[in-house]
């Protein structure tokens, strides 16, 4: 742990009463939504401006003390939890919304902004940020920056990394960059800004970013459709895409049904139990839009691809419709789920499913297992549920058995072990299945130019 003379330094950087030690706080501020390490920080401590961060880095540099970021904690890789006596920078005091360009429509944050809070304000505007997923009301844009966070929309409009038009960061050095400046042409030489979006905190630390905002959707329209067999979903996804542009195209298991549908608060969509459900979204602009997709609906029942469905008719069917997916996560998450977060090109995801199905319920027989994703865009989560007669970590130890088999599938397919959720501790070991010797190699020595003393969330990505 660190001294208490550090310590009193540390909090002559910032306003007072911003520099934590209470048990309560470390816990709360070193951890994420991983339940693999326990958090053991030695400080937590809230910047409220850039020269402060600035100050803060080069005191850690000084004295050779590790940073870890903390956002909205809503990670799944363990990037940013504190297990060895870190000190936390929490960016909850600086969220405020600087700017805002109607012409060029991108919007100055704060790192500690929430994502709903800029939806929000984009819907304010007129305009529409749309990265979404079910943590947004938790979830920071620095965050989501770090993490380069997906998704929900990402068949539409891509991950987060699109909709970055310029950054402000804190390097591991100490020095503020302003990287890109908010451009949309560029060509003078290396983007840096694109390193530090899905560096997870391991370079620096985003202090300000300038985002993106679109066109607002209109009369955005659901159907849930019920499917005999996973191979049936991806000639359904054909057969909408060849007829309309797509918001979302989602699926999700009948075993994770049954868990949303136990709470009692979400109706079911339809009274056909079927063993795949997919979720797809469009803009119903027009009668014959909304004529168009039945149609389509019913050339997919009549092909056998599709059992029974459902069209949103009012913005409450719509939420309800969408809590069918987004509440999935929250809902298994009493059961201690060992996560995987996979992705394979689109048309490799019927084979690669079946593969990775295999492999768990031969090993894991008696093991319940949870299947959801944003299939249109190839990432699959994998869900295996604890059994109540198993401790926690014998469970994930033996989860851990079978990662081998898994990742080696990953990269037989040559997919991704982390979709969209990050490396961050819990999937370092396995990188070299999405990344080749080399590459590691070089993303170290990227590292090293950034951060020379190896205080930017170390331990994160690799070791």
């Amino acid at each position: 742990m660190i001294q208490q003379t550090l310590l009193d330094e540390l909090m002559t950087l910032v306003e007072p009463g911003k520099v934590l030690t209470d048990p309560a706080s470390l816990e709360t501020y070193g951890r994420d939504w991983t339940k693999h390490y326990p958090p053991a920080p030695s400080a937590i401590v809230f910047p409220k401006t850039v020269e402060q961060v600035q100050a803060i880095v080069r005191w850690a540099n000084a004295h050779t003390i590790a940073l870890v970021p903390s956002g909205g904690r809503t990670g799944l890789s363990a990037a940013a939890v504190a297990a060895n006596g870190e000190v936390v920078v929490a960016f909850d005091y600086m969220n405020q919304i600087l700017d805002f360009n109607g012409t060029d429509r991108t919007v100055v944050c704060q790192p500690g902004v929430i994502t709903e809070q800029l939806q929000n304000f984009a819907e304010g505007k007129g305009l529409y940020y749309p990265v979404d997923f079910a943590s947004a009301g938790s979830s920071q844009i620095g965050g989501n920056i770090g993490t380069n966070a997906g998704g929900i929309k990402v068949i539409r409009y891509g991950m987060t990394r699109n909709w970055v038009a310029g950054l402000k960061v804190v390097t591991g050095k100490g020095d503020v960059l302003e990287l890109n400046k908010d451009l949309l042409k560029n060509a003078t030489g290396y983007d840096l800004r694109h390193l530090f979006i899905g560096a997870e905190g391991t370079l620096g630390f985003i202090v300000e970013a300038t985002m993106r905002l679109e066109r607002q959707p209109n009369n955005l329209t659901a159907m849930v459709l019920g499917t005999p067999d996973f191979n049936s979903i991806m000639p359904v996804l054909h057969a909408f895409q060849n007829k309309m542009d797509l918001t979302a195209f989602e699926f999700f298991s009948d075993q994770g049904l049954d868990k949303l549908l136990a709470r009692g608060d979400i109706p079911a969509p339809f009274e056909t139990r079927t063993p795949f459900y997919a979720l797809l979204e469009f803009e119903a602009t027009t009668e014959t839009r909304a004529e168009q997709a039945l149609a389509t609906f019913e050339h997919c029942v009549e092909q056998g691809w599709v059992i029974d469905g459902v069209m949103s008719q009012s913005e409450t069917q719509l939420r309800n419709l969408w809590r069918l997916r987004e509440d999935l996560s929250e809902t298994i998450a009493p059961f201690t789920p060992y996560k995987n977060d996979l992705s394979v090109t689109v048309s490799k995801v019927p084979a690669f499913l079946a593969d990775i199905d295999a492999i768990v319920t031969t090993n894991y027989p008696d093991f319940e297992v949870i299947w959801y994703g944003h299939i249109g865009d190839g990432n699959l989560h994998l869900n295996i549920l604890k059994p109540e007669n198993l401790s926690k970590d014998t469970f994930f130890a033996k989860c851990a058995n079978v990662n081998k088999w898994v990742f080696e599938t990953v990269e037989r397919y040559n997919g991704s072990i982390s979709a969209e959720h990050g490396v961050g501790m819990t999937k370092r070991d396995y990188l070299t299945y999405s990344r080749s010797e080399a590459e590691i190699a070089y993303m170290k020595a990227i590292k090293a130019v950034f951060d020379p003393n190896g205080i930017m969330n170390p331990g994160k990505i690799f070791h």
